[in-house]
Order: C-alpha cells, then structure tokens, then sequence
C-alpha cells in the first residue's frame, strides 16, 4: 500500500498575499508532494496549508517550509486575532494511508530536530509527539503566545523539546506534532459584540464543560463588522459537525443573535460532510459507501 501522510502548517501571516505564495512554493519544490490546499485569513492573520506525499517527501517539504517563512516572516511586528508563538506556529503530521500513528511521531521528532540544530528555533512537540502530558495540549504549549516566549524560556518547565532555549525575536518558536484529522470550523455571527462569542465559545468547549473534542474561541471579523466563534474540531467522529452548529445556533439565539455563516478552513473528510448530511436529511441507513466518489476509489483499489 502506497505511504501518505498529510501536513498542515500554520503559518502568521495572511495579509501579504506574495510571502505565503513563496511559503507554498518552497513546498511545490520538493518531489514526491503535492499541496492540496491553502488559505489566509487577514483578521487571523494567518494562513493554513496542506499537502501530502510520502513520509521523506513530507519531512522535506516541512523543513523547506518552516525556513522559508522564518526568512520572510517577522514575529517582531505581527499582529492578528488568533493565538501564535512563531512565524511557523504549528506542523501537524496526519497518517492517512500506509503510515501509523508512531512513525507520525517520529517524523515530528525528526523535523523538530531539525528546525532546533539548522534554524536555531525553540521547537515544542504535541499532540500525540509530546514528550509529556503537559504538552499535549496545544492550546497548554501555545499559552503566553509570542510575547510570553522570553520568560516561558527561562523556566525549567518552558524549555524546548529541541533548539536552544533562547528567545528568537524573529521567529518565535514553532509547535510540531502528530494526530488524527482535526477540522477547522468558524461559525460567523450577525454581531460584533465579541463577548458574545467569547462566552458562546466557552459554553462549546470541551475544557469549560462543554463538547467532547471541541476547541473554541471567539474572534472578531474587524474587516466583516461580525464576530466568530473560532473552533477546532478534533474528533469529529466524537463530536459532529452538526452538533456544534445546532449547540452555537441555541446559545446564540440566547442573545438575540443569528448564524450568518460558517466556514471549513483547509480540507475536510468526506465522513464528516456526509455525518451532516444524514443528520439533516433525517436519512435511514445511509452508508459512506453510497457516496459515488467513494464507490469509485474502491473499485480503482
């Protein structure tokens, strides 16, 4: 069975259309990978990308692109709605096909070891990659964001899993970890009272009560006049799609607020589209495996 293995970095910078077009060009310049997405977000200021290849296609194409957005981007003068530490702030690693979770793992050590010895930047691992229960958190390794790096450096318990525990004013430092599919899912509200989605995406969570495998955070679209209920879906077999929208539809209605939209930021599985479909559609017995798409891919197998 042919290898993929999927990455999607974050990247802080999403206002400057030519420094993330070079970012993704570092990436199209390695064999064996192809980049199968990628968007910005101003307000965020960030920009997510994805491609998949082979495992040593992927290690490679991760290192290029964590280099070139540490020679592009300045952490100095950046500013965004959405939490961050570093010019590259996270490089998840996904296993999709012929790759298991702990070779996922390992490839996150060996790019971490990388980005510390050849760019000299602080590296926390994550996720299923943590070295500790501490660190598996994303949001835990990302608290204090950028600004909190020169202290959180000089404590026993903020020192990097690799690169030197020194503050890089231009980079910052990067995340990098392996898990499962996680989906990007913002929910707009006809607002711009950012309280509301703040208190909206407290009672979504999973760490304020809230739904198993849920992140959420609230976010204002200064460019839209609204304001976003920012999440990160990281089960959705757990969680579905269609729960967290009926439960942000509920308690917005408590404030006299509307859904105006929502958004998928990257790539999604088709599983968790078709979890929505049947919810809505009020089907019985429907099966992935109805999906034409679907039905082609495995007959081609």
């Amino acid at each position: 069975m042919r290898q993929i293995v999927q990455c999607v970095p974050n990247i802080s910078e999403g206002q400057k259309p030519e420094i993330v077009q070079a970012v993704v060009d570092s990436v199209r310049q390695v064999e064996n990978v192809k980049v199968l997405d990628w968007s910005s977000d101003p307000d965020h200021n960030r920009s997510v990308i994805t491609f998949v290849g082979d495992l040593a296609g992927v290690e490679k194409a991760a290192f290029a692109l964590v280099k070139k957005a540490s020679e592009l981007i300045d952490m100095a003068v950046h500013h965004g709605a959405h939490p961050r530490m570093g010019a590259t702030d996270v490089v998840p690693f996904i296993p999709i096909q012929g790759v298991g979770m702990e070779e996922a793992v390992q490839l996150a050590n060996r790019l971490g070891r990388q980005i510390g010895d050849h760019l000299h930047i602080p590296v926390y691992l994550y996720e299923n990659a943590a070295k500790t229960p501490a660190r598996r958190n994303l949001a835990d390794v990302r608290r204090g964001q950028y600004e909190g790096l020169p202290d959180k450096l000089l404590k026993p318990e903020g020192q990097p899993d690799y690169g030197p525990a020194q503050f890089n004013a231009k980079s910052g430092a990067v995340a990098v970890g392996a898990r499962m599919p996680l989906v990007a899912y913002n929910v707009n509200l006809g607002t711009d009272n950012l309280e509301i989605a703040n208190q909206i995406a407290r009672n979504v969570r999973h760490v304020s009560g809230g739904l198993k495998a849920v992140k959420a955070m609230g976010v204002s679209l200064e460019a839209r006049g609204i304001v976003q209920v920012s999440l990160n879906m990281v089960n959705y077999r757990e969680t579905p799609l269609y729960r967290v929208f009926e439960l942000i539809r509920a308690e917005a209605r408590r404030y006299g607020v509307s859904i105006v939209g929502s958004e998928i930021i990257g790539l999604v599985p088709l599983e968790a589209l078709v979890q929505t479909a049947d919810y809505y559609l009020g089907l019985e017995g429907f099966q992935l495996g109805q999906v034409l798409e679907t039905r082609l891919w495995t007959d081609e197998e």
